[in-house]
């Protein structure tokens, strides 16, 4: 699991079936004091995410055992919306 911010929306009229229904989200992965690492990247959304917000990922395999019935082909999902980070 890692730290990201939401950046924008990704909107595709033609996906894998299995991605119909799924809100994506560009995401860029952040340090803990909230810098960018890296270049974004698209996140499946399984929290409802907005933009701005800081979220926390997982990647791999992992990404597709939120949605249960779907599995859809993701290398990263938005699995919560973080509130407060304490140092």
């Amino acid at each position: 699991m890692y730290l990201g911010r939401v950046m924008g929306r990704v909107v595709c009229t033609q996906k894998d079936p299995q991605m119909h229904g799924l809100k994506m989200l560009i995401v860029t992965a952040i340090d803990d004091d909230g810098a960018a690492i890296g270049q974004p990247f698209v996140a499946c959304d399984s929290t409802d995410a907005g933009n701005g917000e800081t979220v926390f990922l997982c990647g791999g395999s992992e990404a597709s055992l939120p949605f249960v019935k779907q599995r859809p082909p993701s290398d990263a999902t938005i699995l919560g919306i973080v509130d407060l980070i304490e140092k």
